[in-house]
């Protein structure tokens, strides 16, 4: 079972900024707005893991349009983390969200009532989203925001991350509260909207800087569409190259991460798995 340790708190010197999650062992996601202020395109932040370690970050991309930010993890740490999958919600499924602004905080959970839906959100795009509705009504939701999505209940068996929150609904009749209607980017939203995650990235991983580029296994072509066209093959795949020493952990975890990534898209477009 894995546990919830893979959401983080961000700082900025002692300023905590709000929240995101591991993507993989080296990249956290978060919504932009939670780094306001920090202008500078490379600026440092600190990632507090939820077991205290605090790690020097780098923000290495913005997405303006999708209020979505991505934050890589200094390469002098090794996260050993277990990562959860990322998966897709629908209409009608559970979710709840691990990440609580403060110990003293409820952690939200409730019913997804669209699982892919066109949103304008507040940068400006139109962005593939959740919209769920929470069973707290807090009236104010702020602080919530970059928080993990989970499909399920949190004593399920396995986590399975299917968004990002980002925004809640105004409450029609009393304009300074918030409805108990909340937005999240998508999981393959996020995922398109970061090159890091192609899946092209795959062979940048493994070639020509390991030694996969002198020892062909098998003779198998490198492409989630060739030979290998399951995620199952690609993981045991994974797990061959990483008994065999051609990878390090952080390697293995994106690698993972990718051919997960590639499966759900195909699912998404209606392709077989």
């Amino acid at each position: 079972m894995i546990d919830a340790s893979y959401w983080v708190e961000l700082f900025h010197s002692q300023q905590r900024l709000g929240g995101g999650f591991l993507l993989t062992r080296r990249y956290v996601l978060t919504a932009l707005h939670c780094l306001r202020g920090l202008t500078t395109p490379d600026e440092h932040v600190d990632v507090v893991l939820t077991d205290g370690s605090r790690l020097a970050g780098q923000i290495c991309r913005r997405d303006k349009n999708a209020d979505l930010a991505l934050i890589m993890i200094s390469a002098a740490y090794e996260v050993l983390l277990p990562i959860p999958r990322a998966g897709v919600a629908h209409g009608g499924d559970d979710w709840h969200g691990p990440y609580r602004p403060a110990a003293s905080e409820v952690q939200l959970r409730g019913h997804v009532d669209n699982g892919m839906t066109e949103y304008l959100c507040e940068g400006g795009g139109v962005i593939e989203a959740l919209q769920l509705t929470a069973h707290q009504f807090l009236g104010d939701y702020s602080g919530y925001s970059g928080g993990p999505v989970v499909k399920g209940l949190p004593e399920d068996q396995e986590p399975v991350i299917v968004g990002i929150l980002l925004e809640q609904a105004p409450d029609r009749a009393a304009v300074n509260r918030a409805a108990n209607v909340l937005f999240a980017a998508t999981i393959g939203e996020a995922l398109r909207r970061f090159d890091q995650f192609d899946v092209e990235h795959l062979l940048d991983v493994v070639h020509p800087a390991s030694a996969l580029s002198q020892q062909p296994l098998r003779g198998e072509a490198l492409t989630i569409d060739g030979a290998v066209s399951s995620v199952e093959s690609w993981f045991d795949r994974i797990d061959e190259w990483s008994q065999r020493a051609l990878l390090d952990p952080s390697q293995v975890a994106e690698l993972r991460f990718i051919a997960a990534k590639a499966a759900m898209e195909r699912q998404l477009r209606g392709d077989e798995v």
